[in-house]
């Protein structure tokens, strides 16, 4: 049988390129299976003998499954019985590591190791997910229609573990009903019947709880609740179960029509509601005593910080603002009165191995604050054991967090130092300690087996180069273990002695490689899935430069890409582009989720352009600082650094300052916006794909932790949406939209045309794609929408 992977076992990290004509635009936008598909989802074989990983099928939407061997060898299409679907993270072992058990096509398998044959568990027409061995390893519990079965492996009998009803108990006469009570008083039969029912009901019960042959007894925690999550302890015993309000909702849905259909009507989809319509009121906590019963909810109020309101001046200053535009006062004084008490989310859940103790991950819903807390299963109390404060916003990143072997320390990473890094603390001791320092960004933190050394991937050469490191868990020496270059991720091998690295480069999309777990060692290519087609291009490869900033005491990483045969005293136009999401990294070594603006670049220097990407501030792999830069303020910190990275090239680079255009998408078409809306003197046009127009219509967990919300921070979304800045648009201006994005909705590019219209404005116009969401999906829409941008360069920016 053939492998659609060509294997190769020899080390490469850049591609090799021929000589000949670079690549056309239909090319590049055509469907990238003609790049090669990359290695997705790998993971170790239970043994650490070999690799499984999926491909997706050229042509199709189709993934295979693939088996390599560690020592390299034929990739061969493996047993699908042993696989776990789609990664390794429903895949779980026991204690001694003699059982692993997952999740495949929904149902529930198991193997015996170390060569037992896979054996199915469940098949149902229901999908059971989240299996976890108990602590004894003799039985397995998982998921199933919402709650949790266990499977006994000495018997095979399934049984449910526990019955959770959000209702109120049946027969609940704790409501004063005048009539009842008179009845009672008058009628002593009644009331001895009642007795005896009563009687009757609580033996059954007894006998019930006493015998652990049948199922388990319901349990009531209240009516007018809406489970979130309930996570099971792997001793049994406890449950802890998180609700919400049922009279919560998200508020009203955004609408999508889609004109274009297979039944030839226009049909109406419902999307995310907007930032702050109608946010939850927060999140209860229930342990659950699974033994007895018994269930008590969890006191938020013992979280430091909890009761103080971190908004408290913004408050003020957006009640001014709201009068001042006409609101009446008192009702935004009511509005806006600050909470007793904050309310939070339960971000995630991890019981150590014995289930002897929970750790908890909470997040205020202001986004200030993120406390770690375990719990007191004795006095069913929240034990506060570390917070971190953010008056800008806490990170959605560098939140992992783990158990210590042994169960008695977590370690987890915070930015509490100004980057990302790594700690470790007792549940008994008051601090915690840190373990890596440095102006540099750790994330991905594993621990072998036995708790002696941690694995982690950092920057700590280079911003843009992420290799493996390893430390001893007491402390220590930070060593690399990889020198790949590029961007790098990696999975420790069962036993601790490998890493299965996923890296890639800027050229070359994310392969395989297996090498030892120390310093020096060799890697091994085990997948080569690059196409001989891409491979035969000659791509333009950018230089990461480092602007200088005329606002903060450092320099801003970039991309640069210089035409072959540039000549520096020659003059040359510039295209500047923009990458999207605000806080991510584009101006790294590895591949790029941008990969085909990577192509574009190319073929823009072809054309005589010089080409600056620039990871502006509030892009990710540089620290909290440049990350919070934007706070209550996106547009302004990012358009000073585009305007000194105009200023770069212009200086270095001999760029005419008068020919420099602009793209971006997302993040980046917003970027284009408040770039030729605030500064209309820096770039000669614009393209803005996918944008956001105003900031009140994005959804709420991502703009509320930059900007807060437009009833608290009116002020923020002001000076931080392109519309209120419309007016200053003097150069040519492209749009393009997607009508299906679910992310940025098509309706703020409608909005923004009916501005410039009222406007007045002339030169502008819009690109609409009637089938294709916020990334495209179609060849076509991007080839068009590329085309459109090429032209636009070439129009407005290139000619003299």
């Amino acid at each position: 049988m053939k492998a659609r992977v060509a294997l190769l076992t020899t080390m490469a990290l850049l591609a090799c390129h021929a000589a000949i004509a670079g690549p056309g635009l239909e090319q590049i936008m055509a469907d990238p299976d003609w790049i090669g598909n990359q290695p997705e989802g790998a993971y170790w074989s239970d043994s650490g003998e070999a690799v499984f990983f999926q491909q997706k099928r050229r042509g199709e939407r189709i993934r295979d499954w693939y088996r390599v061997s560690v020592d390299g060898g034929e990739i061969q299409e493996p047993d699908a019985r042993g696989l776990t679907g789609s990664s390794n993270a429903s895949r779980v072992y026991n204690a001694d590591r003699t059982r692993v058990a997952w999740i495949y096509e929904g149902d529930v398998w198991t193997r015996d190791l170390p060569a037992g044959e896979p054996r199915q568990l469940t098949a149902t027409a229901g999908a059971e997910s989240e299996p976890l061995f108990m602590a004894a390893g003799d039985r397995l519990a998982y998921v199933s229609d919402g709650d949790y079965r266990v499977y006994v492996f000495d018997t095979g009998l399934i049984r449910q573990l526990a019955e959770l009803r959000l209702e109120k108990e049946p027969e609940d006469d704790s409501e004063f009903d005048e009539l009842h009570d008179q009845q009672m008083r008058t009628y002593g039969t009644l009331r001895e019947d009642k007795r005896l029912a009563e009687s009757l009901e609580k033996h059954e019960e007894e006998v019930r709880r006493a015998d652990a042959r049948r199922t388990p007894l319901p349990i009531y925690l209240g009516a007018d609740l809406r489970e979130v999550a309930r996570s099971l302890s792997p001793s049994g015993r406890h449950m802890i179960l998180v609700v919400e309000s049922e009279k919560d909702e998200p508020g009203p849905s955004g609408k999508i029509p889609n004109y274009v259909t297979e039944s030839g009507y226009t049909t109406i989809s419902d999307t995310r509601s907007r930032v702050n319509r109608n946010p939850s009121a927060g999140q209860d906590i229930f342990l659950v005593d699974l033994q007895n019963g018994s269930f008590e909810k969890l006191d938020q109020g013992v979280l430091p910080g909890i009761k103080k309101d971190p908004l408290r001046k913004i408050r003020k200053e957006a009640i001014q603002w709201h009068i001042a535009h006409g609101a009446d006062k008192e009702q935004v004084e009511e509005a806006l009165k600050a909470p007793d008490q904050r309310t939070l989310t339960l971000d995630e859940i991890s019981w150590n191995a014995s289930g002897s103790q929970v750790l908890l991950q909470l997040v205020a819903n202001d986004f200030k604050d993120r406390w770690m807390a375990t719990v007191d299963f004795e006095n069913s109390a929240l034990v506060p054991q570390h917070r971190l404060t953010d008056h800008a916003w806490i990170n959605w990143a560098h939140n992992q967090h783990g158990w210590m072997p042994g169960g008695k320390a977590f370690w987890f990473l915070s930015e509490e130092s100004g980057y990302s890094h790594l700690y470790l603390k007792s549940i008994h001791q008051k601090k915690p300690r840190q373990l890596t320092r440095g102006a540099f960004v750790v994330n991905e933190p594993q621990v072998d087996s036995t708790g002696t050394y941690f694995y982690v991937r950092a920057n700590r050469t280079h911003p843009g180069n992420y290799e493996v490191y390893r430390l001893p868990a007491t402390g220590g020496e930070l060593r690399q273990l990889t020198t790949l270059g590029g961007v790098n991720n990696f999975s420790l091998s069962p036993d601790g002695r490998r890493l299965l690295i996923t890296h890639s480069y800027i050229d070359r999309h994310p392969d395989l490689f297996v090498q030892d777990a120390e310093a020096g060692a060799d890697p091994l290519r085990l997948t080569d899935t690059v196409s001989e087609e891409y491979e035969a291009i000659s791509w333009v490869i950018p230089e990461i430069v480092e602007v200088p900033s005329s606002h903060v005491d450092r320099p801003i990483y970039s991309k640069l890409y210089l035409p072959s045969d540039y000549d520096p005293a020659r003059q040359y136009p510039a295209v500047m582009f923009v990458h999207g999401a605000g806080y991510t990294q584009n101006a790294h070594m590895g591949w790029p989720y941008y990969f085909r603006e990577f192509m574009f670049h190319t073929l823009l220097t072809e054309n005589g352009y010089i080409v600056l990407d620039m990871d502006y501030r509030a892009s990710k792999g540089y620290g909290r600082e440049w990350r919070a830069a934007i706070y209550r303020n996106m547009g302004h910190p990012e358009l000073e650094d585009l305007a000194d990275g105009v200023e770069f090239i212009v200086k270095n680079y001999n760029v005419d300052r008068d020919r420099v255009g602009i793209y971006g998408g997302s993040y980046g078409g917003f970027m284009t916006f408040m770039a030729l809306f605030r500064a209309p003197d820096l770039f000669a046009a614009g393209a803005a794909l996918r944008p956001v127009v105003d900031w009140r219509h994005y959804n709420h967990s991502y703009t509320s932790r930059i900007l807060n919300t437009p009833e608290v921070d009116p002020m923020a979304f002001e000076r931080s949406s392109p519309i209120g800045f419309a007016e200053g648009l003097r150069k040519p201006l492209l749009i393009a939209a997607g009508m299906q994005d679910d992310n940025v909705f098509f309706q703020d590019s409608v909005m923004l045309v009916q501005r410039l219209i009222e406007l007045q404005k002339e030169d502008f116009e819009i690109a609409i794609y009637p089938l294709d969401p916020h990334g495209f999906v179609h060849a076509d829409s991007w080839l068009d929408e590329y085309r459109r941008i090429f032209k636009l360069m070439q129009r407005h920016v290139k000619s003299e």
